[in-house]
């Protein structure tokens, strides 16, 4: 056949068509349930949510809390406590948001500190800090905040003084700062989500928003941070292993970060093992049976050469699990968070 007619054959597809079936042959486990009841310590309750069926997807699952840490302020916050904390209070434990969009006040640090006093009283168990801090957050000259400016030293104090953890997302993927090329291995998930990529114009580089989250660490000692997605160094655990070893007020989750775990087993073992008083376990995703089940299978196997859920949306990577000893599995599943968040109360029989 010519090369012509050959061509012509040839099906035509776009890279974001491109979807492999794996052809290598291995065994699959499934994993229903934690095999000990777990604390979803990274996750955003929707009002698209029904209440009720997430309660029945956390039992089937053994989830035993369901950290929300889309609380907000103000009145969203009472609403949300109403909603989830007063009729539920041993299932969620909601986290209270500043609305950093208020930051050009001369009292906002001083407001926000009272809030969050407020906040515990009225139930809540945590901070969130959101990547628009640093990202899009901006003064009224136009200009990024820095997540290290002193103004915002109250909430930092007062999260500590009450034994509130601060959860800080700070930067992103280091992909969503490089140029959208063919060599940017996000490409695809950039390409449907253009408002991700921070490249270019006046964004900060990752390691400008890290050491400037990295001073607020050293700057406050006594308030417990957590560092959602492995502190924004799922990519480079040893930088990781660094940050842990040099600030013992900081901890991680590994939410939205299956791919990057599972290409590098060795290693992400290596992690979890060494700091597995360190980190908590967390989706950031849909809170639905699919999901939970590739983070069980992830942690408690020993499966290999497997396709996460989404494959291959964040990464031409196949996955391949830890299997973590059962001491390892209770503390990062449930007994890490409960001693960094307030009210924590989990039965860790399985």
């Amino acid at each position: 056949m010519p090369a012509d007619a050959t061509d012509a054959a040839r099906p035509v597809i776009t890279i974001d068509q491109y979807k492999p079936r794996k052809l290598t042959k291995v065994k699959s486990t499934t994993i229903l349930r934690a095999r000990f009841k777990a604390v979803e310590a990274h996750n955003h309750f929707s009002d698209r949510y029904d209440v009720a069926k997430l309660l029945a997807t956390m039992d089937e699952c053994n989830i035993g809390v369901f950290v929300d840490l889309s609380g907000g302020c103000g009145d969203h916050l009472k609403r949300r406590l109403e909603l989830l904390k007063e009729p539920h209070p041993e299932r969620f434990a909601v986290f209270y948001t500043p609305e950093f969009s208020q930051a050009d006040r001369p009292d906002f640090g001083e407001t926000v500190a009272r809030e969050i006093e407020e906040a515990s009283r009225a139930g809540v168990q945590g901070v969130k800090i959101f990547k628009s801090l640093g990202l899009s957050h901006r003064d009224a000259a136009g200009r990024l905040w820095h997540v290290n400016d002193r103004r915002f030293d109250p909430i930092w104090q007062t999260a500590g003084e009450l034994g509130l953890p601060v959860l800080i997302h700070v930067a992103d993927p280091w992909a969503f700062f490089e140029p959208l090329d063919e060599h940017n291995e996000r490409y695809l998930v950039l390409l449907r989500n253009p408002n991700w990529h921070f490249y270019g114009g006046d964004y900060p580089r990752p390691e400008q928003l890290l050491a400037e989250r990295d001073e607020v660490l050293a700057r406050h000692p006594r308030t417990q941070f957590i560092g959602a997605h492995i502190g924004s160094l799922s990519h480079d655990l040893e930088a990781a292993a660094k940050l842990l070893d040099t600030y013992a007020n900081f901890h991680v989750d590994f939410s939205a970060r299956l791919p990057d775990i599972g290409c590098v087993p060795k290693l992400a073992r290596w992690f979890f093992l060494k700091y597995q008083d360190r980190i908590v376990f967390g989706t950031d995703n849909r809170p639905e049976p699919a999901v939970y089940r590739d983070y069980f299978r992830l942690l408690e196997t020993d499966d290999e050469c497997w396709e996460y859920l989404g494959f291959p949306r964040k990464g031409f990577y196949y996955m391949y699990s830890l299997d973590l000893p059962d001491e390892v599995l209770r503390k990062v599943y449930y007994a890490n968070a409960a001693r960094l968040i307030p009210g924590i109360k989990v039965n860790p029989g399985s």
